[in-house]
């Protein structure tokens, strides 16, 4: 077996994305690394510090060039990510360069890897249905290949969503009557994801987004001030980019977003009912909300405006969710939470935590905070 960081790293074929991605990872490290490929011309060539070129795999040739490039080249590892040749390499590297190491596991595996973890959280998922007693009659159950799709999709944005929460999200859906789904907080879209999705699986109306994206409205003077440092290192610009991309392959007709603080979106959604963006086109809403999602700002006053500006809306047998009840950093929103449950309490239906936010389903009676535009 090669050791030491002396030896080079031969990755091929070179041109492939997966060798693109190992490429920055071994440059980092500062490793020395020879990239290979069969093209006369490879358009990724003047990525690599060295370059060599081998026969096909296919090609009878290929051996004796191999063998020669990594003898010559002082080649201590190989890294292929192309499936076929991985295979051949495991059973023919000892024989045509006996002091490498094929370094990377099967790619076939790898690149299955995130849709099998997928298919495992969807069978978990349907499994083990979370019982809600609701009003009005539940809806079906997401299908297999519906929650798999969902949760191999939502993996790919980054954000803070995690399983647990997707799934109640993906319960209470089937519990909602129809309006507008709005979504107080988005930044990278991964809960509007979410919500988009099952809004289209349901049919419970277009999904309205609001966020700000701006460094000043982000500032919660949490516990510790960690969560205020990661927020100034984020590019928010870029995350409304990211956002616009990550929503559009599926919330074109059926999603928007507001680039606005949430009280001032609350006075133009309840005002005009209607949002257009480059991105999205127009879309039309009712001004009866169905499903809340408040996951902006979590300093407690600002918990408290969103529900003061959004929360009259409800329409009955509607959904609340306070994301972070449970959090770590601070007491916002659970105490806004807790205050809503309070002066409310026989006007809900439901309401229980799950992922770290607060489910609550509205009663026969509409909640009224008091604001109005």
């Amino acid at each position: 077996m090669a050791e030491g960081l002396d030896r080079n790293i031969l990755i091929f074929p070179a041109g492939m994305p997966g060798a693109v991605e190992f490429l920055g990872q071994a440059l980092g490290q500062g490793r020395k690394v020879i990239g290979a490929s069969s093209l006369k011309y490879d358009p990724v060539r003047d990525l690599y510090p060295e370059w060599a070129w081998l026969p096909y795999v296919s090609e009878p040739d290929f051996d004796e060039a191999f063998a020669l490039l990594a003898a010559g080249k002082n080649v201590g590892e190989v890294y292929t990510p192309h499936p076929a040749i991985w295979r051949y390499l495991r059973q023919a590297l000892g024989r045509l360069a006996p002091e490498a190491d094929l370094i990377n596991d099967e790619p076939l595996d790898a690149n299955l890897a995130g849709c099998r973890a997928a298919m495992a959280r969807a069978r978990s998922f349907l499994s083990r249905p979370l019982g809600l007693a609701s009003l009005p009659p539940t809806a079906r159950p997401l299908t297999f290949l519906e929650a798999s799709a969902l949760f191999r999709s939502v993996e790919a944005i980054p954000g803070q969503c995690d399983h647990q929460k997707v799934a109640a999200l993906c319960e209470i859906a089937r519990c909602c009557p129809r309006g507008d789904v709005v979504e107080i907080g988005s930044l990278w879209g991964k809960s509007a994801f979410v919500l988009n999705y099952l809004s289209g699986v349901y049919g419970l109306g277009p999904v309205l987004c609001i966020d700000p994206w701006d460094s000043t409205e982000m500032i919660q003077n949490d516990k510790g001030g960690l969560v205020d440092d990661f927020a100034r290192h984020i590019d928010l610009d870029e995350a409304l980019t990211l956002f616009q991309i990550n929503l559009l392959p599926t919330g074109r007709g059926n999603l928007n977003f507001l680039r606005l603080p949430s009280v001032e979106a609350a006075v133009f959604y309840r005002g005009r009912g209607e949002v257009g963006s480059a991105a999205f086109g127009q879309t039309v809403y009712s001004r009866q909300i169905s499903l809340l999602h408040i996951d902006g700002n979590h300093g407690l006053e600002a918990v408290r405006s969103d529900l003061a500006a959004w929360s009259d809306l409800m329409v009955p047998g509607g959904w609340i969710v306070i994301d972070d009840y449970l959090w770590p950093f601070g007491h916002g929103p659970r105490i806004a939470a807790d205050e809503l449950l309070t002066r409310r309490h026989g006007e809900l239906a439901c309401a229980f935590v799950s992922g770290g936010a607060l489910f609550v389903q509205i009663g026969d009676g509409v909640i009224n905070e008091g604001t109005s535009a």
